[in-house]
């Protein structure tokens, strides 16, 4: 199934009992935006929709960034959200295309079975001529069921096993942190890649704040070696614009993938962990 609904399917089921959205804006490492995702939601949203803060949705138990919670502690934010279990929820960011497929991501992950990304984001539905809100809208506490699907998630000793085993992985970095040519945005990081890794940078399947089409996807796909129909696992520097290659392998076709969840951050720091540059 498409994992993309449109503005106007959005619009035309908005008010459906069943529907929720969710903001998931996250602003990029290292940045330092005047205003603030949640300032900016607060400001303009999409009616009736909540913010899903992402750092609020990791575990902080750990150093490593954005790390999934545990399935409990996941499901009583969920709750105390106001999300319910059963709902069909459309997730979408203020511009382009960065972190709401991590939210999309998440909530799969954590046994959410209708979940979509609004394609082209809050940009697309104020293009089409829909109305916003201001505020903070809040929804009563609810009851959010969640069970880890432990096959879309990969720690680094199963990334050990795969590499050992030539499994495909799919870096989502930029060409340059993938070759070892430039630097992490995080410090104290190498760059460079792991052995037979691909890079795929999320920002190639992406223009103008829209994935491109299913087609184009899976041509790029195919140029770089990815075998849609074989098991993929994805990765990028704290593992959410993995999330974006890897809805983006599934709108192209892909019957479903896993994620690194430590990704490059957790990687590059391990003793054992081998790293190539180009």
């Amino acid at each position: 199934m498409n994992p993309l609904v449109t503005a106007s399917w959005l619009s035309n089921h908005l008010n459906d009992q069943g529907m929720l959205v969710l903001d998931a804006t996250l602003a990029p490492p290292g940045s330092a935006p005047s205003v603030t995702p949640r300032a900016r939601y607060e400001a303009n949203h999409i009616p009736g929709a909540i913010f899903f803060d992402i750092e609020e949705f990791s575990d902080h138990a750990t150093t490593l960034p954005h790390m999934l919670l545990s399935a409990e502690a996941f499901a009583s934010k969920m709750s105390a959200l106001g999300v319910e279990s059963g709902k069909t929820i459309v997730v979408y960011e203020q511009e382009g295309v960065f972190s709401a497929p991590r939210a999309w991501w998440m909530l799969r992950t954590f046994g959410a079975q209708r979940v979509y990304l609004l394609d082209g984001g809050l940009g697309a539905w104020v293009e089409s001529g829909f109305p916003t809100e201001s505020g903070v809208a809040v929804r009563e506490p609810a009851s959010f069921h969640a069970t880890l699907r432990k096959d879309a998630v990969r720690d680094f000793a199963q990334m050990q096993e795969l590499i050992s085993g030539n499994a495909q992985i799919v870096d989502a970095r930029s060409a340059g942190r993938f070759a070892g040519s430039a630097p992490e945005p995080r410090p104290g990081i190498s760059s460079g890649h792991m052995p037979g890794s691909v890079n795929v940078p999320f920002t190639d399947l992406v223009e103008t704040g829209r994935y491109k089409p299913a087609d184009e996807l899976r041509r790029m796909f195919s140029e770089k070696g990815v075998d849609l129909d074989q098991p993929i696992t994805t990765t990028c520097g704290s593992g959410v614009t993995a999330a974006v290659v890897g809805l983006g392998l599934e709108i192209a076709g892909a019957e479903s993938f896993s994620l690194y969840d430590g990704s490059w951050a957790e990687y590059a720091i391990q003793p054992d962990a081998v790293i190539e540059k180009v």
